[in-house]
C-alpha cells in the first residue's frame, strides 16, 4: 500500500512576542518576551507529519537569504524528503509576526515572499513524487491557481487530497478547488466564512459542515479549539473532544492536528482513530511556545 504523504505549502520565519494581553490598535505593550522560530503552515504541518512517523516529502520555495538558507538547514535534519523545496532569486523567505498572550490566543501578520512565488514548474517538477502518493494536503498560503493545478494531478494519480483552508479565506473559498478535494479541514473561522453560517454551538457547526458538504465535500474534519472536532463523512457526524491540557501558545496547532490526521490516514486508520490520534498532538503542541518547536514526536502521542 502507498503512504506516501506530500505536503505543498509555505515555509516561514516566525518572529514571536509573548506579552500579557494582544495589544489593540495603536498601542504599545512593553514586557514581553521574544523568540525566533521556524513556521509557515506547510512546513509545520510536514515537520508534524514526519515526526509522527510519516514518509513525507516537502514542497515549497525559500528566499535565497539567511533566513532561508537557516531554514533549509533546519529540514534537513527532520526526518523528511526536502529535495522539492526550490529557492527563488527574485524573493526574500517568507516572514511572520506573531503575538501570543497569557491565554495562549495568538495574532499573527504574515509577508508570504518566496511563498508567494510556488509555480507550475515547481509542481510538475514533483510529478512523479505526486503519482505515487498516498495524500497530499495543502493550505492556502500559497498561490491558490497552484494549490488547484496541484491538487489536480494528485486527484488523477489517485490520491487522498486534503485542503486545510488557511488563512481564512476572505475573499470567498476558491471553487475551483472543489473537483478536487477529499477532505477538507476548516477552523471555526475558516468554516463560518466558507459556509456563511455563524458558529456558536454544535447545532450551527452541524449546519456549516452540512452546507460545506453540500458544495461536494466528502469529508469536513471542523476543528474548534478547546471544544474538540466534530467531523462529517458518509451521512454519519463522529464527535471528538479536546483533551484537557494546560494550554500557553495556540500557534501550530492546528498544523500539528492535520499533520497527525494524514499520518493516521496513511496508517491505514479509520477516520475516528485518526481525529484521535491528531487531537493528541495538537493537544501536546499546545502546552509548548513557538510553532515548530511544539511539535510532539511519535513516542509523544
Amino acid at each position: 500500500m502507498k503512504n506516501k504523504i506530500v505536503v505543498i505549502g509555505s515555509s516561514n520565519t516566525d518572529m514571536v512576542i509573548k506579552s500579557e494581553r494582544l495589544p489593540k490598535p495603536g498601542e504599545t505593550i512593553l514586557g514581553g518576551s521574544f523568540l525566533m522560530n521556524y513556521g509557515g503552515k506547510g512546513a509545520n504541518q510536514a515537520i508534524a507529519a514526519a515526526r509522527l512517523g510519516g514518509d513525507v516529502s516537502f514542497i515549497s520555495k525559500l528566499g535565497n537569504d539567511m533566513f532561508g538558507k537557516q531554514i533549509l538547514k533546519m529540514l534537513s535534519k527532520e526526518a523528511l524528503d526536502t529535495k522539492y523545496i526550490k529557492v527563488s532569486q527574485e524573493e526574500k523567505t517568507g516572514m511572520a509576526l506573531i503575538n501570543v498572550d497569557k491565554k495562549g490566543e495568538n495574532s499573527i501578520v504574515v509577508a508570504s515572499g518566496a511563498n508567494s512565488l510556488l509555480s507550475i514548474d515547481d509542481i510538475n517538477d514533483a510529478k512523479v513524487l505526486l503519482s505515487k502518493a498516498f495524500v497530499v494536503i495543502m493550505q492556502l498560503e500559497t498561490p491558490v491557481s497552484i494549490v488547484a493545478y496541484a491538487a489536480s494531478l494528485a486527484k488523477s494519480s489517485g490520491a487522498i487530497v486534503v485542503l486545510n483552508p488557511a488563512p481564512a479565506p476572505k475573499c470567498g473559498f476558491p471553487m475551483k478547488l472543489l473537483p478536487y478535494i477529499d477532505i477538507i479541514i476548516p477552523n471555526i473561522t475558516e468554516a463560518e466564512l466558507i459556509s456563511g453560517i455563524s458558529i456558536n454551538n454544535d447545532d450551527s457547526a452541524k449546519k456549516a459542515i452540512l452546507k460545506i458538504h453540500s458544495l461536494g465535500i466528502k469529508t469536513i474534519v471542523l476543528t474548534m479549539g478547546a471544544k474538540g472536532v466534530i467531523a462529517y463523512n458518509k451521512g454519519e457526524f463522529v464527535y471528538v473532544p479536546a483533551f484537557k491540557v494546560n494550554a500557553i501558545d495556540s500557534t501550530a496547532a492546528g498544523d500539528t492536528f492535520c499533520g497527525a490526521f494524514c499520518v493516521s490516514l496513511s496508517e491505514g486508520k479509520n477516520l475516528y482513530d485518526s481525529l484521535v490520534f491528531a487531537c493528541k498532538a495538537s493537544s501536546i503542541s499546545v502546552t509548548r511556545l513557538g510553532a515548530q518547536t511544539s511539535i510532539p514526536f511519535r513516542k509523544e502521542i
